[in-house]
């Protein structure tokens, strides 16, 4: 077994659960719903487009091309389109870590990610854990899932008192100045000191953590 952490043992002992099944059609549907009703758009106004220039009226399309190609030429649009789709990418790949590691239930239940938000060193994302799972779980898979995520580094944090409730903040970058809460954390989340919990490198044969994000004044 690996020094590490007993969590990290790839070697799925005889007690261990099955990996998870195959999720039903409505959870699948709602795991790609952004890309869903993304591409539903993108096809109804390319409809109208197409409608338009059939019948002469040019307008449609010059405002399908000035709305995809403004904010492709300015460098504040193209950045905003790509933390989006990092934010995106990070769900399905959380997804995709969760059901690879043991940080699901027996039953195959995933962790649920209630959100996910672009920050000025990547994203940060609001976790609720399952039965059995805590943030110890995803502090001895940081390594995974920030292979997973294609980041740097994933700091994992927990609420002071609603244990169930994990903040993974996954660096891509590093910033100049301090990346705080985003704007409406606090009133939605409620509380402030999230704390670290212990690093894996204390009293577990483990790494130790990198620090912290520092938080704003």
């Amino acid at each position: 077994m690996s020094p590490r952490n007993a969590r990290n043992d790839r070697h799925r002992p005889p007690e261990a659960p099955w990996p998870p099944r195959r999720a039903p059609l409505p959870v699948r549907l709602w795991r790609w719903r952004t890309e869903i009703v993304l591409a539903a758009v993108v096809a109804t106004v390319a409809a109208l487009a197409a409608a338009g220039l059939r019948e002469d009226r040019w307008w449609p399309f010059l405002a399908l091309t000035s709305a995809v190609w403004f904010p492709a030429a300015t460098r504040s649009g193209r950045e905003w389109a790509l933390s989006r789709l990092h934010c995106l990418t990070t769900r399905h790949r959380l997804h995709r870590v969760c059901t690879e590691t043991p940080l699901h239930t027996r039953s195959g239940r995933l962790p649920l990610i209630m959100r996910i938000t672009p920050t000025a060193v990547g994203e940060r994302v609001v976790v609720m854990t399952r039965a059995g799972i805590c943030a110890a779980d995803f502090r001895a898979h940081a390594e995974e899932i920030a292979a997973a995520c294609f980041a740097r580094r994933v700091v994992v944090t927990r609420h002071p008192r609603r244990s169930n409730l994990v903040v993974l903040e996954v660096v891509r970058r590093e910033a100049h100045t301090p990346a705080g809460l985003s704007p409406g954390f606090e009133r939605v989340y409620g509380e402030t000191g999230w704390a670290p919990g212990r690093p894996p490198g204390r009293g577990s044969g483990g790494p130790p953590e990198p620090d912290r994000l520092p938080r704003a004044a």
